[in-house]
């Protein structure tokens, strides 16, 4: 017979409890988990059926296919139904003392016979030892567990020679019971292995020792409720030990010593994989290996979850020490092998390869690329991803396996980025915020100042004109004079504080001209009174020192905030005036090593009026009509200023952003 190619979609993922943790993709041998959004995705044309994945998910998020509705309908049905119990049932239901009343529970469910599959067991491994004797040859792979069929079937197709041609004991188990009962009899396995669901159409159904329990539960059958039964024959010999590690070899006595023997045990994910690796490369000859998918099927993916392989192990000992010693009827047990001696137990296996071809070189260097990995010294090769290496990470990426976003080093370079770059963004929104707020209140000042200065000028056109004209008549002798004078002198300082309002409003309009940044600041910094004190520097960093502005009224901005800031150092200090550009913007920097301004001023500094200065000192409306000035420029002045010593170094720093046009 051949292989059976029936498949089911074994193992799948409930994606609401799915988590990103990739543990499914470090554990799965055949790396049949594809990632996709962050959820585990199980691919079952690559999938062996091991059940790995569902043994170490920590949020059940893996489930395999239950068969219990299947059995059920056998039950009910007209058909005689035996249950063909593996080996590893003490190991699943240990609080059984006496394994005839597990019979008797299976028997409550309404199966017609219970077998054991050890005797199949029994059977395989006499073939095996013939099988290998009669070739006198050594650099063949056991067959039993059909997770490992199927990974060299995938993976290693050139390796299926070297599988004994072998059924399992599962398989042998079922031709026996139907040389027994009859060809039309429906056999049920019940085991640890979800693979088995897939291996072979001897067998109807699979449920594993999970899904009794369920069963068991559901019926609420218990030892304490059922008539304790025995196995239905044959009955098994040592075969009972084959879900253990070494089973097989143990079961018909082959030595493994490691001086006499020819073959090597390997159980388990790593160790199989390795095995096998090196068979293949021809580091290991002259042996023939024994390799179990799990750490013997005593920790199967249907056995129930939390058990301890060595607890397990004990268990199994026990129940087959107890029944060699105390039920073994040798003679009956040759009688039954003699009997089944002819039974067709071979199986021929085809390669099914599932391996992809791999990427270009410049393909995978570019994904690596992309996660910060230039050279060798990058690859962490930290495993987090679920891949032993960057570069298979790298290869399933561009397989469409895998994520970028799985790299947890790229991960967490990349968070922090984010949050780097989120600071610099909130930063940046308050500042708009509170350049906002700072707007819509100047705004509003704006049209009261220009409402204020429109209806004050008339009246103090007149007043003027008058006192000139009085004074204009007056003699210089007149006792009168002195007060005219006054008045005339006060009614100008109103009018230039009228001015000012306007100029804070800005109803005068822009004159665009093409200005030499450089020169601009170098004349502001002419018009002002710079004591020994303090030294004044220019720093022009910009790439294109022509932009289109209106001279005078820029020059008045910095004329004011060059003033400021000699007066924010009365001790002496450093004033530095900075040209900084991009191809959009002009940006003038006036910074200051003065006191500083302290932060509850920061928010008033452009309201009209307001000022730190002593009294007489100002008139708080230089910095109010700077800024009515930038905003006719469409641009913005931005201000950072710090008067707290314990905090660094005091001082100002004005920024005046403008457009390169208009």
């Amino acid at each position: 017979m051949s292989i059976s190619d029936r498949h089911k979609d074994l193992v799948y993922t409930i994606k609401e409890l799915c988590r990103v943790c990739y543990t499914c993709v470090r554990e799965c041998p055949a790396k049949a988990i594809k990632i996709n959004n962050g959820q585990a995705e199980v691919l079952s044309n690559r999938c062996i059926g091991c059940g790995n994945c569902i043994k170490v998910c920590s949020q059940d998020a893996k489930v395999f296919q239950q068969s219990r509705i299947e059995v059920r309908d056998l039950l009910k049905s007209a058909h005689r139904v035996v249950a063909i119990i593996a080996p590893s049932f003490p190991a699943s239901f240990p609080d059984i003392v006496d394994y005839k009343y597990f019979v008797g529970m299976v028997r409550s469910l309404g199966f017609d016979h219970v077998c054991e599959v050890a005797f199949g067991a029994d059977l395989v491994a006499l073939r095996y030892k013939q099988y290998l004797e009669e070739k006198s040859a050594v650099g063949f792979i056991s067959s039993d567990c059909p997770a490992i069929v199927d990974y060299i079937r995938y993976y290693h197709p050139q390796l299926v020679d070297n599988l004994v041609p072998v059924v399992s004991p599962m398989v042998a188990m079922a031709k026996v019971v139907k040389e027994l009962y009859g060809s039309d009899v429906k056999v049920v396995f019940v085991g640890p292995c979800i693979a088995k669901k897939n291996e072979s159409f001897e067998v109807d159904e699979v449920i594993t020792f999970r899904e009794l329990h369920i069963m068991f539960d559901t019926d609420g059958i218990t030892a304490e409720s059922v008539m304790p039964s025995d196995f239905d024959p044959p009955k098994a010999g040592r075969g009972a030990i084959f879900p253990i590690t070494r089973g097989l070899i143990q079961t018909v006595n082959i030595s493994d010593d490691i001086f006499e023997g020819n073959v090597i045990v390997a159980d388990g994910r790593v160790d199989f994989q390795q095995a096998i690796k090196e068979f293949e490369s021809g580091n290991i000859k002259n042996v023939n290996l024994e390799l179990l998918c799990c750490e013997g099927c005593i920790m199967g993916p249907g056995m129930p979850p939390g058990g301890s392989p060595f607890e397990r192990r004990t268990h199994i000992s026990s129940y087959v020490r107890n029944k060699l010693a105390n039920e073994a009827d040798m003679a009956q047990w040759n009688s039954n092998i003699e009997t089944f001696s002819a039974l067709d137990l071979s199986i021929t296996f085809t390669a099914f390869d599932q391996r992809t071809i791999p990427p270009q070189n410049d393909e995978v260097e570019k994904v690596l690329a992309s996660m910060g990995k230039f050279t060798t010294r990058d690859h962490l090769n930290c495993g987090a991803c679920g891949y032993d290496t960057c570069l298979e990470h790298a290869v399933a990426i561009v397989e469409g396996l895998a994520e970028v976003e799985m790299c947890l080093p790229y991960s967490i370079e990349e968070l922090h980025s984010t949050i780097k770059n989120l600071a610099v963004s909130n930063e940046k929104l308050a500042t708009m915020q509170q350049a906002l707020k700072q707007n819509e209140k100047l705004a509003h000042m704006g049209q009261l100042s220009a409402g204020i200065a429109h209806e004050l000028n008339n009246p103090l056109g007149v007043l003027i004109m008058y006192s000139n004209i009085l004074l204009d008549e007056c003699s210089t002798d007149d006792p009168n004079r002195q007060d005219l004078e006054l008045i005339a002198t006060q009614a100008e300082r109103c009018k230039k504080i009228v001015g000012g309002l306007l100029n804070f409003a800005r109803k005068n309009q822009v004159r665009f001209d093409e200005v030499d940044l450089e020169k601009l600041v170098d004349d502001s910094l002419n018009s002002v009174v710079i004591p020994a004190s303090i030294a004044a520097r220019v720093v022009n960093k910009a790439e294109n020192s022509k932009a289109l502005l209106d001279y005078d009224q820029m020059m008045q901005v910095l004329t004011n905030l060059n003033k400021n800031a000699i007066e924010a150092m009365p001790q002496g200090g450093t004033l530095e005036i900075v040209i900084e550009d991009t191809p959009e913007v002009v940006i003038f920097r006036i910074k200051d090593s003065g006191m500083g301004i302290e932060r509850e001023n920061v928010e008033k500094l452009f309201t009209p009026f307001f000022t730190t200065k002593a009294l007489g000192k100002g008139t708080g409306l230089g910095l109010a009509t700077s800024y009515g000035i930038v905003k006719m420029h469409k641009g913005k002045i931005e201000v950072k200023s710090n008067a707290d010593k314990e905090k660094g170094p005091t001082g100002t720093t004005f920024s005046v952003i403008l457009p390169r046009k208009p």
